[in-house]
């Protein structure tokens, strides 16, 4: 019985390295790319979603965004300087059917203006501005600078890294067409909770790789991809020499399978046409483009005039 229970014990140790072995070690993932040097895939339609205009819905549903608070993660001593601040906004404007600038908070239009930013340009000439965003193409761009060109209009196109990178025959189109080539960030990050050296990578880069194939100086105006802002990004923005631009006329117009017509485009610009205004559409939408000669005309035939920033 002795002998037996000896020999039971030396087989327990010998089974126990065996149930106790560690697993391997987990093969460890290649190197990430730096965010801002990789170039992100053509937006799908969720990600172009992302460019939500606020109002998020046709022009009677434009409420005010709900002002939201950002908890960053703490910051260590020597980036603490350089955090943003805590609160960030989502930009929206009460439209009006009178043809007046629709209505912004008082609070909001003296940090605007504090920072050099802004959403209308207001005048006494009916001057007006017409503006694209391009995050990526969906085989509009072209058509939209043919028609531009045809009715002698130039405009403003706010462009992403990935654009730049993708369309470089479009880029330099608009630029010697005499349009604005502006800023919307290299990667399209939400900028109001971004730290100041993040905010500086987006933008000095995008302008970088601008001037690498243009020759030229990119145009030193900066839309905010989905509208955020924080007081801190818009005087980023500034300490940069960038006026950062918003919008007083918007839609749901990015949806690319879900376009709501050319007449709707048409109606939505014409209601809610005021001098000043800067008109943003989104390029890869089918309607817009379909509307665009009928809408210029019939504005310029009300004495509208259409206008670069810089004139």
């Amino acid at each position: 019985m002795k002998k037996l229970s000896v020999f039971a014990v030396i087989i327990l140790l010998l089974a126990l390295p065996a149930g106790c072995k560690e697993n391997p070690p987990l093969s460890s993932s290649p190197d990430s790319v730096s965010e801002v040097n990789q170039t992100p895939p053509p937006q799908t339609e969720s990600v172009d979603a992302a460019e939500a205009v606020k109002p998020a819905e046709p022009v009677e549903a434009a409420q005010p965004a709900q002002q939201q608070t950002k908890d960053p993660a703490p910051a260590t001593p020597a980036a603490a300087a350089k955090q943003p601040a805590q609160k960030s906004y989502s930009w929206y404007f009460r439209p009006n059917s009178e043809h007046q600038t629709p209505a912004v908070n008082e609070d909001i239009q003296a940090m605007l203006a504090d920072n050099d930013a802004l959403y209308v340009l207001s005048n006494n000439e009916k001057k007006i501005y017409l503006t694209f965003d391009e995050g990526y193409e969906n085989g509009y761009s072209a058509q939209i600078l043919d028609i531009l060109k045809a009715n002698n209009v130039r405009a403003a196109f706010f462009i992403t890294g990935h654009y730049l990178k993708s369309q470089p025959e479009l880029v330099m189109r608009m630029k010697n067409e005499g349009h604005l080539v502006c800023n919307h960030t290299v990667n399209h990050p939400d900028l109001s909770t971004v730290s100041q050296e993040k905010f500086e990578q987006e933008v000095a880069s995008l302008a970088s790789s601008f001037q690498n194939l243009t020759g030229r100086e990119m145009d030193k105006y900066l839309r905010p991809p989905m509208g955020n802002y924080s007081p801190a990004s818009l005087g980023y923005a500034k300490e940069m020499g960038y006026r950062t631009v918003f919008w007083s006329m918007a839609f749901k117009d990015w949806d690319v399978n879900n376009q709501p017509g050319a007449d709707y485009s048409y109606q939505h610009v014409i209601n809610n046409i005021h001098p000043g205004a800067v008109i943003l559409l989104h390029a890869v939408s089918q309607s817009n483009t379909e509307a665009l000669d009928k809408i210029i005309k019939e504005l310029t035939a009300q004495g509208y005039v259409f206008a670069l920033f810089d004139q």
